[in-house]
């Protein structure tokens, strides 16, 4: 028998892991983006105008890497029973990316290749979340990785709460579950920014552990 989901707690924790990785690899990877992976695409194009060197092309490499995680979680949901597998390797190429930076710095041995390595590994669990959320959209309250339409989806219902004297009950809820990813994502970016600034990549074994714990309690019975 498979436990109830609590969807409000999956939604918190996973827009709180996809800002946090998000702010991550900004903060410690040359200003790379590993859930919002279009925005990548504006500081590539900033940094080609401003004559940048080839270091600025890396940044459309998340593209490449980014759909392969979508058609792997593709594949990965068409054999799993578990809906929250995919979770499961997200977490588990987190955990390892932060392992493999901790190993690395701990021999000396970090170099500027593998900075861009642990990053794309990053885009490519990023990219098994944005799956998750496509492929399986009732475990959520709404896209966790971006928050545009969430945000969008709020102001709307916000207007409708105005309109009616905040005597909505449809609008009061669904506001209440925007303000959960918003939120969340905002936390998250929070607790990134700092993470990264002051330990860099390695701090990406805590958002892998927390999704593997996320995908234990979820198991199927």
């Amino acid at each position: 028998m498979e436990i109830k989901h609590n969807i409000g707690f999956v939604t918190l924790l996973l827009t709180m892991i996809a800002g946090y990785c998000d702010t991550v690899t900004f903060v410690a990877a040359d200003s790379i983006f590993s859930a919002h992976v279009t925005g990548n695409f504006i500081v590539f194009a900033y940094q080609f105008v401003k004559g940048s060197d080839v270091h600025a092309w890396v940044k459309l490499l998340t593209f490449p890497v980014f759909i392969l995680a979508v058609i792997a979680g593709g594949r990965i949901a068409g054999k799993a029973l578990n809906h929250y597998t995919i979770l499961c390797w997200e977490g588990f190429l987190l955990l390892l990316s932060g392992v493999i930076v901790a190993v690395l710095n701990y021999n000396n041995a970090f170099e500027e290749w593998m900075m861009y390595a642990i990053t794309m590994m990053a885009v490519f669990a990023m990219g098994l979340q944005n799956a998750f959320g496509k492929l399986y959209a009732k475990e959520t309250h709404g896209p966790t990785t971006m928050m545009t339409g969430n945000v969008t989806q709020a102001s709307l219902d916000f207007g409708t709460l105005l309109k009616n004297g905040f005597h909505h009950p449809e609008a009061l809820e669904s506001l209440k579950k925007q303000l959960i990813t918003i939120l969340g994502f905002l936390v998250g970016c929070f607790l990134g920014a700092y993470a990264g600034k002051q330990f860099g990549l390695v701090t990406l074994v805590l958002p892998g552990l927390a999704m593997i714990i996320c995908y234990l309690y979820h198991r199927e019975k």
